[in-house]
């Protein structure tokens, strides 16, 4: 399966403009899509599941027209959107049967046996008779995975999926991500630039609405190598250096700031060359 995203427009009453002229080409595999809040992320996984319209341009799922072809696109697309709500005095395994039967798995057998198999795989089975409302915040979300699982989707579309979640349910989602990457087309819309770094073979950066950067995330850390430098300031004179330098990240340490600075010639021995990261990638882009 693939997914072809040619020269996507939407412009809203207010006159935002959402999503300007983005054209991306997505294989099967998890698919990383960066940006911060008001970049038109959701705007775009919202279009792609369906849920609201574009202005312009195409989208081609296989051999279907998304923009066109909704209701055979919803039986492949599962959606898993930034906030969801669920009943909280239901159990999963009620819940689940209930969205399985809303999604046309009308055989009971069949349904069983495909509500059972999501719990197993979003390791809920042991607790699929509690009340959603006693599930912490990361078993929410392997709920809401496992509802976007129910009709074996060829895409997959998760918005903001980790954020909130402590460590340890970082990684189970990562674990899961990965494992329905290696069959389904999987896009991973989030602002946590380590979430693609752990997850993602291919990626983009939008912002404003425009696609700054296509690429792998390995390729686009090693476009930066040679080219990023550190140096530690007082921290009253940020804005100094902003001025004289590309500044393209700052964080505070010990009372002074760490500043990343991207440069095409040697700054020499007052900046220190460093290896980049994801991070620098993605501030280069978005600062730029």
């Amino acid at each position: 399966m693939y997914l072809s995203i040619q020269n996507l427009s939407k412009t809203y009453a207010n006159g935002v403009k959402a999503l300007q002229d983005i054209s991306l080409e997505i294989p099967t595999g998890m698919f990383g899509l960066l940006g911060p809040n008001g970049a038109g992320k959701s705007t775009l996984m919202r279009t792609l599941a369906t849920l609201q319209e574009a202005d312009s341009g195409t989208v081609q799922l296989g051999n279907l027209d998304v923009l066109k072809e909704k209701e055979a696109v919803r039986k492949i697309v599962g959606y898993l959107p930034q906030q969801f709500g669920v009943y909280p005095k239901i159990s999963a395994e009620t819940l689940l049967n209930h969205f399985a039967v809303l999604k046309g798995i009308t055989d009971k057998k069949e349904r069983k046996n495909r509500v059972d198999f999501l719990l197993d795989q979003t390791n809920l089975y042991e607790k699929r008779k509690r009340n959603l409302s006693e599930y912490s915040g990361g078993m929410k979300q392997r709920f809401g995975i496992a509802q976007a699982l129910l009709t074996n989707p060829k895409l997959l579309i998760v918005d903001e999926p980790t954020a909130g979640l402590d460590p340890l349910e970082r990684n189970r989602f990562y674990n899961l991500l990965s494992e329905l990457g290696e069959k389904t087309v999987v896009i991973l819309s989030t602002h946590i630039v380590e979430d693609v770094k752990e997850l993602c073979t291919n990626m983009a950066i939008i912002n404003e609405g425009k696609v700054l950067l296509k690429d792998n995330p390995k390729n686009a850390i090693e476009s930066l190598k040679g080219k990023t430098y550190q140096k530690i300031i007082p921290k009253n004179e940020l804005e100094i250096y902003k001025k004289e330098f590309n500044v393209i990240a700052d964080k505070l340490f010990m009372g002074n700031r760490v500043i990343h600075v991207m440069s095409e010639t040697n700054l020499g021995t007052d900046f220190t060359p460093i290896s980049p990261d994801l991070e620098d990638v993605y501030f280069s882009k978005i600062l730029q």
